[in-house]
């Protein structure tokens, strides 16, 4: 039997209910993929609470996965069975000690990288990588990061400093704003401080939306570029300016179909020492509902990930 995790109905974290079901099958063209970590994403907590459309309950949250390949089914390359990958699972099923996914979507984890590492970057690493890749920041650039140190934005905050940016990173309490200076960033700014402002930037890129956004939208540059990757306040940024360029949530949606490639590429960068994801806690399979308590409540650093 496998674990899984399910949401009953909308609600709150108690909603997520813990339970036995049959092993998966890997159908033609599938695999199953034995779980060591599951990636829990923000959305995923919004989801559950009703606040953003997704699956309707009941269902399995969770869009990402790693592990080994023990099974396979018909028209699959029987290569890939003991085999460490990282996969999405199409939205929803990931919450769970063991998954069936396309082969299709497989992907290998490189030598060197650990299963957990691998895991915490199948999301966050693609879309740092596509978001850096699409403001294309150079050296000498002064760079503010919001959520910096969150999954995504620990990310980000490695990519610019290594392009030899200026890094101005900005985050919600002490922890969070020293995680952010230990990864290279030459200015910190603490957003739950009672007096707090940003300096100048030419890129910002907006993880926060909400007042903090509007306030990093004020503090860039006139022809400087606005990123906007989530909305951890609950609203995005209201875009008030028309000498700035914007790069929005609709890029998000264009890196979906570069997903395997951008994975991978984050994946190398792991393998090579230049990319490093930070996982700040993890959480038994049966614990979900205590992760995303702590999600919500603001008290994670870097990535969080489920170990069934």
């Amino acid at each position: 039997m496998a674990r899984v995790v399910w949401v009953t109905r909308h609600g709150g974290p108690e909603v997520l209910t813990v339970r036995d079901d049959p092993d998966p099958v890997a159908g033609e063209g599938q695999v199953v993929i034995g779980v060591e970590a599951v990636s829990v994403v923000y959305i995923e907590t919004l989801a559950r609470a009703g606040s953003f459309r997704g699956a309707e309950p009941p269902y399995v949250p969770g869009n990402g996965v790693g592990g080994v390949v023990t099974a396979v089914g018909a028209g699959v390359d029987p290569s890939w069975l003991g085999r460490s990958v990282v996969s999405q699972t199409g939205g929803t099923g990931g919450y769970a000690s063991a998954v069936a996914v396309p082969a299709s979507g497989l992907i290998p984890v490189p030598p060197g990288v650990s299963t957990l590492d691998a895991t915490a970057l199948l999301a966050d690493g693609r879309t740092a990588i596509g978001l850096f890749e699409a403001v294309k920041p150079t050296a000498g650039d002064r760079v503010l990061v919001l959520a910096a140190a969150g999954g995504l934005g620990t990310l980000l905050v490695q990519l610019c400093v290594a392009a030899g940016c200026e890094v101005v990173a900005a985050a919600g309490g002490p922890r969070k704003v020293a995680l952010a200076q230990s990864l290279g960033a030459v200015e910190v700014v603490d957003y739950t401080a009672s007096h707090w402002e940003f300096s100048i930037v030419d890129i910002a890129f907006d993880g926060v939306g909400g007042a903090v956004g509007s306030r990093a939208l004020a503090a860039l540059r006139p022809a400087g570029q606005f990123v906007q990757f989530g909305l951890a306040s609950g609203a995005p940024t209201v875009v008030d300016r028309t000498d700035v360029t914007v790069v929005g949530f609709q890029t998000l949606g264009s890196l979906a179909g570069r997903a395997a490639q951008l994975t991978a590429q984050a994946l190398d960068e792991a393998a090579a020492g230049r990319l490093r994801p930070v996982i700040g806690q993890t959480y038994p399979l049966e614990a979900a509902a205590e992760a995303h308590r702590a999600i919500e409540a603001r008290t994670t650093l870097g990535k969080t990930l489920l170990i069934p």
